[in-house]
């Protein structure tokens, strides 16, 4: 039977300086991941607890004979945990050799974003908060943060 999961496809025609990048919810704000680090993005399933774990771990899960840990990005990003809704996705991303499945409240578009759309974090914001952003722009009317994929593997690694 078929995998029903839908796979990411690029934008049709990119334009010069511009590259991809999913939006995602969590909470109520947008946050958006490179388009190349993004493998797929699946429906929540309930995960296989991991004993001794960090909370920001719930459990993981096998994707395609791999198995993957979910990251729970609200609790990266300091909001309070939820219980998964219909929308709930968990977006499986690729950095050199590691596999994460970020857990999103939903997945909302694949944009392109132009390089002049890109802003660094505002000083304002809290250093945590900042150091998971390479930077912000804006979706329609909403801020956007660009995550730091790099940032977030080191966080999970402290979090260890």
């Amino acid at each position: 039977m078929a995998d029903p999961s839908p796979t990411l496809a690029p934008p049709s025609t990119p334009h010069e300086g511009e590259s991809a990048h999913l939006v995602v919810r969590v909470g109520p704000e947008l946050y958006a991941l490179t388009g190349t680090c993004v493998r797929e993005v699946t429906r929540w399933r309930t995960p296989t607890p991991v004993p001794g774990a960090p909370a920001l771990i719930p459990g993981i899960i096998s994707q395609r004979g791999v198995i993957i840990p979910i990251v729970d990005l609200r609790l990266i990003l300091s909001l309070p945990a939820t219980p998964p809704e219909r929308s709930t996705r968990l977006v499986i991303v690729q950095h050199e050799t590691t596999d994460l499945a970020l857990l999103v409240d939903a997945v909302l578009d694949l944009i392109p974003l132009a390089a002049t759309a890109l802003v660094p974090p505002p000083a304002a914001l809290e250093p945590g908060r900042a150091r998971l952003l390479t930077a912000v722009a804006r979706h329609e009317t909403q801020p956007l943060g660009v995550l730091n994929l790099v940032a977030l593997l080191a966080v999970v690694r402290e979090g260890l």
